[in-house]
């Protein structure tokens, strides 16, 4: 048991997607490249066991369900025991994707006349107005007239709208980009908007930041939030109890803001 409690690998890779617990089956879809399954607790789960020239015993919960990647010559038997020792944090991150699963599917975006999308955290309807000039916000009936005749297709009316998000996210950024910078006593350089695929911003060392534009669609506090993160890391390239105190300088109740941001889910494709 000593050999196998050293071949355990605390794995902390987050999920990219989330999964409820209830059924008495597995709480994910069948992972399509499963080869084995077994029960853990009241679920019986199906995995996909990868056999590789490595010392300890690896768990990666993705979007299609449980990997598990193992010494080539570790007993089964032995990984089942490590499947077992691990099962409380296994089925959590499996309840963790389908969650996330269908917040992402809510979350999903239709480009039609009549549709809705989230601007700084409130909805906007999209209309389309064949005798509008570009894209025109209308603020107080929270209308977005799009200058698209009404049989545009969906891909004509997404490119429209997202290049003007584009604009409207340089144009809320950098005042409080200028904002916060001021309050942390740092200097930024350079702010690009980013299409990253796994963060929502970013800072080197030479004073750039990079913001997904994506922000947009969430509330000004959200925005704050990744703005002062990104800032403080011109003063703490890390993520030590210093830079998380540089960050509560600006933001007392930063922790708020994280928690939000973790639980939103755009996606506008």
């Amino acid at each position: 048991m000593k050999r196998l409690a050293n071949l355990l690998q605390d794995n902390k890779q987050l999920s990219l997607f989330d999964e409820e617990a209830g059924a008495v089956e597995s709480p994910v879809p069948a992972n399509p490249r499963a080869q084995r399954e077994m029960r853990l607790g009241e679920h019986k789960v199906a995995y996909e066991l990868k056999r590789a020239r490595r010392r300890s015993i690896g768990f990666v919960v993705g979007a299609e369900g449980l990997r598990v990647s193992a010494p080539r010559w570790l007993p089964q038997a032995d990984i089942e025991r490590a499947l077992q020792q691990k099962s409380d944090w296994i089925l959590r991150k499996l309840v963790e994707q389908r969650e996330r699963a269908r917040r992402v599917q809510a979350a999903r975006i239709e480009w039609r006349d009549g549709a809705s999308l989230p601007y700084l955290g409130e909805p906007l309807r999209l209309c389309l107005s064949p005798a509008q000039d570009g894209v025109l916000l209308d603020e107080a009936e929270r209308v977005l007239h799009v200058g698209l005749p009404l049989g545009a297709g969906e891909e004509q009316i997404r490119d429209t709208v997202q290049a003007w998000l584009q604009r409207r996210a340089r144009a809320v950024f950098e005042p409080r980009c200028a904002h916060f910078a001021a309050a942390l006593g740092v200097t930024m350089k350079q702010l690009r908007l980013s299409s990253a695929q796994t963060r929502w911003g970013s800072a080197s060392a030479d004073g750039s930041i990079r913001l997904h534009w994506r922000l947009i669609h969430f509330a000004p506090s959200i925005i704050d939030y990744v703005v002062a993160h990104e800032l403080a890391h011109l003063r703490e390239m890390n993520h030590s109890p210093r830079f998380w105190d540089v960050v509560r300088s600006v933001l007392p109740d930063y922790e708020q803001a994280r928690g939000r941001l973790r639980e939103e889910s755009i996606v506008a494709s």
